[in-house]
């Protein structure tokens, strides 16, 4: 199963946070008790994403974090790298790729080109899209065929 990580979901969570609040420097503190991710856990992620350059953390009495960049300009994929690293669905679409059977693989390229369609699909999709809850939801095609994806009311 394809599937972010829960540090990654929290750091989306805390990114959504900090858009919606563009004009304010929030404290860990602050961000953590609006959000409701632990204080602990929302000053790891905010670190993590500092060091990546989608925040700005700012030291002092009145120091905390704000966006590096704007909401339209961070993606799916920026977050996803800074949190869990590349996406990377097999071992031979990674960049450091050391597949025992790479060489007599018939699949490894076919795998590529899907971890490649998905990291697209990622950078197109920015941290306003996120914070769209009236989007509509995606309709998918596979193989020819229709796949609908549903949220749950």
């Amino acid at each position: 199963m394809l599937r972010i990580s829960k540090l990654t979901d929290y750091g989306t969570v805390l990114l959504a946070h900090l858009a919606r609040n563009p004009n304010d420097v929030c404290s860990a503190a602050d961000i953590a008790a609006r959000t409701g991710i632990a204080l602990p856990t929302a000053s790891k992620l905010l670190k993590s994403l500092a060091r990546s350059g989608l925040v700005r953390s700012t030291r002092g009495a009145s120091g905390g974090y704000k966006l590096a960049r704007k909401p339209g300009d961070i993606s799916a994929a920026d977050i996803i790298d800074a949190l869990d690293g590349p996406v990377s669905i097999t071992e031979c679409s990674a960049s450091d790729s050391h597949c025992d059977i790479e060489e007599a693989c018939s699949v490894g390229n076919a795998w590529q080109r899907i971890n490649i369609a998905i990291r697209n699909a990622l950078q197109d999709v920015s941290l306003v899209d996120l914070l769209r809850s009236s989007s509509p939801v995606p309709r998918f095609h596979f193989v020819g065929l229709p796949i609908s994806v549903e949220t749950k009311n």
